[in-house]
């Protein structure tokens, strides 16, 4: 036997170049994570992007102190001279309140955000996975699985490239290898054709963003906005302005599926609508407006589950990973990755197929174990923030107390000391334990 249990003659020097160890399907944030890992304990892995970089994502660009951890694990340096635009904290506005709180000074993670446009952050990313050691295909569109006849087991995809400049396909392929990694996005169609739909009973948001060149463009706190108002109907979701540090901001709004306007509303006009109510030397206008505007879906809290079946492992958007707290995703793809590559690495250094098994198996329970009861709570704070009382009571009554705002701020950014901590963080790590993972 080779290293992590491959027959001799199938190491990773000898192997076809459409075959791997494992197949990561996309080049996202998750993906790229998890074949950075992966690359990184010898593994042969194979990243396919349907995109040539660089490419655009909807997203607020906004990163947490829990994505920046990822990245320095990662070895990617974050100077502001390469782009990386740092903050401190985040502005919170709403009920006539203004209250700036800075990120929490942790052991465990930095005390400092940064935005970088998804345009750039992918690519670094994927960079940093490439370096790794990670064989990284751009402009591949993955058309389905290959499965085992007998076991109905994932064994590869299929995949086509797309030629340069002429918009044409090039011919099929086939790719195998032993696992597949999912980390195609929220439509996640690998998922789809391996017989994994999205929950009805788990959470979903929409976002839509644009950029404007702004004086603001070098804020140093990420500001948001709870009130959004749809006439005068209070919304559950927020606004956001983020600087970007390079003359433009980063603006747009998030909302949740459990308004009875979800679905049914003019995004792009309550952004209008929203952005008229600024200030106008903050120039937010149709004349500064740099690019169109662009809107995605959020899957929250587990939407697609099981996260592993049949030698597929999802991560990411493709696994709903987004959390419901605050609609971020980046960090949870990533760290998703991250313990997607640690679970195969295992896996794939076990002697006989039962163990590997056995050992992939362990994959859903540690993201129940890092997110479930968490989520859980999420799930309860999105039902809750749906009725409009509940909204404008906590608007009122919270945003006016620095230390329940403090308190709120690591909840809703899943910032705490895992073991320790202030009063604080031992309270929502015991709510966190406590909640079953549903």
């Amino acid at each position: 036997m080779t290293q992590h249990g491959f027959p001799a003659g199938q190491s990773r020097a000898r192997r076809a170049s459409d075959d791997a160890d494992v197949i990561v399907v996309g080049a996202g944030p998750g993906g790229s994570s998890a074949a950075y890992h992966l690359a990184r304990a010898g593994l042969d892995v194979l990243l396919l992007e349907k995109s040539t970089f660089p490419r655009e994502k909807v997203c607020g660009d906004g990163l947490t102190p829990r994505a920046v951890k990822q990245l320095v694990g990662m070895g990617i340096t974050l100077e502001p001279a390469d782009g990386w635009f740092p903050n401190k904290g985040i502005r919170i506005i709403g009920g006539g309140v203004r209250i700036e709180l800075d990120w929490p000074e942790l052991s465990s993670y930095p005390g400092f955000g940064l935005v970088r446009t998804r345009r750039g952050f992918d690519e670094i990313v994927a960079r940093a996975a490439q370096r790794a050691g990670a064989r990284l295909a751009e402009g591949v569109t993955v058309t389905g699985p290959v499965l085992d006849e007998a076991t109905g087991r994932i064994t590869g995809v299929t995949a086509r490239d797309t030629a340069a400049g002429d918009g044409e396909k090039g011919a099929e392929r086939t790719c195998r290898a032993r696992l597949v990694v999912a980390a195609d996005g929220n439509s996640s169609r690998l998922s789809l054709a391996m017989g994994l739909r999205k929950r009805d009973d788990r959470p979903l948001g929409v976002a839509i963003r644009t950029y404007y060149t702004s004086p603001r463009h070098d804020d140093d706190y990420l500001e948001t906005w709870l009130e959004l108002w749809d006439g005068n109907a209070l919304l559950p979701g927020y606004g956001w302005i983020f600087g970007v540090g390079d003359g433009t901001s980063n603006v747009g709004l998030g909302l949740l599926n459990t308004s009875a306007s979800f679905g049914n509303t003019d995004y792009r006009a309550m952004l209008r609508n929203w952005l008229a109510t600024m200030p106008a030397e903050w120039g937010f206008t149709e004349e500064t407006r740099v690019g169109p505007v662009r809107g995605a879906a959020l899957p929250m809290g587990f939407n697609r589950t099981p996260h592993y079946t049949n030698g597929l492992l999802l991560v990411g958007d493709a696994g709903g990973m987004v959390n419901p707290f605050n609609g971020e995703g980046i960090s949870t793809a990533m760290e998703s990755g991250e313990i997607a590559a640690q679970v195969i690495v295992q896996a794939l250094a076990r002697p006989d197929r039962a163990g590997t098994e056995l050992a992939l198996q362990g994959y859903p329970q540690a993201l129940r174990d890092a997110y479930g009861g968490y989520y859980t709570l999420g799930r309860k704070f999105v039902g809750a923030i749906g009725h409009p009382w509940f909204m404008k009571f906590a608007t009122r009554h919270g945003l006016p107390r620095p230390t329940l705002m403090r308190f709120t701020m690591k909840l809703l950014a899943n910032l705490t000391e895992p073991r320790g901590g202030d009063a604080a963080d031992r309270v929502i790590n015991a709510l966190s334990r406590i909640t079953p993972a549903a």
